[in-house]
């Protein structure tokens, strides 16, 4: 990694580098288990959430180039639907939402999943929040566009302290490659003490 720079961006600073994180989100997220037909425009207006206090980009350059990105927020400021698919009783107003984490493929395998952890559990304690959850894409086993070598990120998950929390699914829409229209994607929450 010596060749790489993260950095753990806040305020005017992440707002200048969105735009490289749309792109990162859009490039990386055509892949399983997303297959998402990113939109320029939603990009735009969904990473305005990132402009709020207590928002954080752990951003990674190989150079001038942004090869990596992953963001987070507290809770209460991120998209409702997550927050709705917790079960009554979790602290929302303690809880960090770790967002989404893009890096491009040559880039993978570095230690990098772990700097993304890292560096979101530390903002959320700067902001002296308890709790931190993130949220992963449930599809079937049987997809046809799985890759036969794909590998989930639970075992990573895990060792990281996370537990997927029982019957706690958010819903959220998007549009597939070679869909016509958004449909409702279920996304199992996770989450961890602090």
């Amino acid at each position: 990694m010596a060749d790489l720079r993260v950095e753990r961006l806040r305020g005017a600073a992440l707002a200048e580098v969105l735009g490289d994180v749309a792109r990162l989100r859009i490039r990386v997220f055509r892949d399983w288990p997303y297959l998402y037909d990113g939109d320029e425009a939603y990009e735009a207006d969904y990473l305005k959430a990132y402009t709020r206090p207590g928002a954080v980009c752990v951003a990674v350059w190989d150079g001038q180039q942004m090869v990596g990105a992953s963001t987070g927020a507290p809770l209460t400021q991120h998209a409702e639907d997550f927050a709705s698919a917790l079960p009554p009783s979790w602290p929302l107003e303690q809880t960090f939402y770790c967002a989404e984490s893009v890096l491009l493929p040559a880039y993978r395998g570095r230690g990098l999943g772990h700097v993304f952890f890292d560096e979101r559990e530390a903002q959320a304690r700067d902001l002296a929040l308890s709790r931190s959850v993130f949220a992963s894409v449930l599809r079937a086993s049987d997809h046809p566009q799985r890759p036969d070598k794909y590998r989930p990120l639970d075992p990573f998950w895990r060792a990281r302290g996370y537990a997927p929390l029982e019957s706690c699914v958010a819903r959220f829409s998007w549009k597939d490659l070679g869909d016509d229209v958004e449909t409702l994607k279920p996304l199992q929450m996770w989450g961890r003490a602090l």
